[in-house]
């Protein structure tokens, strides 16, 4: 096999819906976090990107278990002791990894935690003016007072973590590892991997059960977004 012959293999990581949750994930926290913001008549988008982001989270968690190969949580994240060897290794030499690495799946969790904080307690907070979550209802004013004081606390440790994220991302990019691009085609240079990596399943089947679990949180997410109205 000839150089360019090998810059063209790729192997198939990613599959289409955890390529799809990732770009539609992004756009609801990012929708999120400008529409809070701009404030006033924004804020019945806040709540519908915050339902969003919640309904594509409660689909990121159910594939990280019943997903294919890359997108299950057992096979990319490691425990602390694991994480800490493949840090100390890094320092030597450059490990390559199919999926993401051991920092990256805390760095994964870490967001993935701290949004669903922000989505959850959204639900039962008010304003007390234009806009409240589904569930403000069904709670006391004490504790919709205490879930919004969480959901403005939790803001400021969310823009860390996301900007870590895009400082990790931009990191990786310029050291050559092609982050971006994967997760937009799923397709990753062979010569990026450790050797005998297998291809994830992204057939029909994997596609049509990601579709059956979208479309019943979207259903779902709907019916939060309309009742809040």
């Amino acid at each position: 096999m000839t150089k360019n012959d090998s810059r063209k293999s790729t192997i198939r990581i990613w599959d289409l819906p955890t390529r799809l949750f990732h770009i539609l994930f992004a756009l609801s926290v990012t929708g999120a976090l400008i529409s809070v913001k701009l404030a006033g008549a924004w804020m019945d988008w806040h709540l519908r990107f915050g339902i969003s982001a919640l309904a594509l989270l409660v689909f990121r968690i159910i594939w990280g278990f019943v997903g294919p190969r890359y997108a299950r949580f057992g096979q990319f994240v490691k425990s602390p002791a694991q994480t800490w060897q493949y840090l100390r290794a890094s320092r030597t030499y450059e490990q390559k990894h199919a999926g993401h690495n051991p920092l990256g799946a805390w760095s994964v969790l870490a967001m993935l935690g701290l949004i669903g904080v922000q989505a959850t307690t959204g639900l039962f907070t008010s304003d007390e003016i234009l806009t409240q979550g589904p569930f403000t209802d069904f709670v006391s004013e004490a504790t919709s007072a205490l879930m919004g004081k969480i959901h403005h606390l939790n803001e400021t440790p969310i823009y860390i973590v996301l900007v870590m994220h895009l400082v990790a991302v931009a990191f990786y990019s310029i050291k050559r590892h092609g982050l971006v691009k994967p997760m937009i085609t799923g397709d990753v240079n062979a010569s990026k991997l450790p050797a005998e990596t297998p291809a994830t399943t992204d057939g029909l089947s994997i596609r049509l059960v990601a579709l059956l679990i979208a479309l019943i949180l979207s259903y779902i997410a709907h019916y939060l977004i309309k009742i809040s109205g």
